[in-house]
């Protein structure tokens, strides 16, 4: 028989009659905070499968008395959700690349690199996380529309490069990479920005990978600053839910909970499919103390 690892409480410790309490006390918690995050989608779910009278009854009811599948397809020509899609893919396209590059060069240089009041940048990097985001909302606006980027991709992809968090996350996980490594680069002759791409990111894809996810969440669900820097036809998808959607005054109700229905789906699935790794990339990237 296989040894078990060992939890919390083990079975000796499940007798006691004031554990178990404790214990049925936080599944029910746990129970409590699963139905509140599922009831929700849930209702979106059902109430899209709903004829729109339906839907406006009251009381309302939570199951469909009819399934009307055929709202999915009305909610899919309402607006043109594959060039939305393409626009958030490619924001998120456009974000990993400044992640990658200027978040990962400036995480590298803090890390491996000797260059004067190398900890006063990094301080100052690290203070910006302090700053709420609300409060440079309006100077970073005044500089893309003097850089002449807005209404582009780059009104979006600019600010991605000054993440704070993630260069935390990154410099973290450069810190703890042998730099032996890196000393035996140099004596080979292999420059600085050799030395990032062929050691320092084969060996970074963990925590890459851990970002990708954050930036693509990020690029999903923004909806606010891209109504500021991008024309109608680069909206991303959150945006265009939110202006001809949530917005719209004669959009039959069914037809918007489909629609949102729809929206939900794909980020829930990443999240599912990926959660492994966004703990682990959290783990690798932690500050070593």
């Amino acid at each position: 028989m296989k040894n078990a690892e060992r939890g919390i409480l083990s079975p000796y410790d499940l007798r006691k009659p004031l554990n178990r309490i404790v214990y049925l006390l936080m599944c029910l918690v746990i129970l409590a905070m699963v139905l509140s995050m599922v009831y929700p989608i849930a209702v979106a779910f059902f109430n899209g499968v709903k004829a729109n009278v339906e839907v406006n009854t009251f009381p309302p009811h939570f199951l469909p008395e009819s399934w009307n599948w055929d709202n999915y397809s009305k909610a899919w020509h309402y607006i043109d959700l594959p060039k939305y899609l393409r626009n958030t893919l490619f924001i998120f396209a456009g974000n990993m690349v400044m992640t990658v590059v200027v978040l990962g060069l400036a995480s590298y240089s803090l890390s491996r690199l000797e260059w004067p009041y190398r900890k006063a940048a990094y301080g100052f990097f690290m203070a910006t996380l302090f700053v709420p985001p609300a409060t440079y909302l309006v100077p970073s606006f005044i500089n893309l529309k003097e850089l002449h980027v807005i209404s582009t991709f780059w009104g979006l992809w600019l600010p991605a490069g000054a993440n704070a968090f993630y260069l935390l996350l990154l410099k973290s996980f450069f810190d703890g990479l042998n730099p032996e490594l890196f000393e035996s680069a140099r004596i080979d002759g292999a420059s600085e920005l050799r030395g990032f791409f062929q050691i320092a990111f084969p060996l970074s894809l963990p925590i890459f990978a851990t970002l990708a996810i954050f930036v693509f969440s990020s690029a999903w669900n923004d909806w606010f600053w891209p109504t500021f820097v991008l024309s109608q036809d680069r909206y991303p998808l959150s945006t265009a839910i939110k202006l001809f959607v949530i917005d719209a005054r004669r959009l039959d109700l069914n037809i918007r909970f489909a629609l949102l229905t729809m929206v939900m789906v794909p980020p829930i699935l990443i999240f599912l499919v990926f959660q492994r790794f966004i703990i682990r990339g959290l783990h690798l990237g932690g500050v070593k103390g």
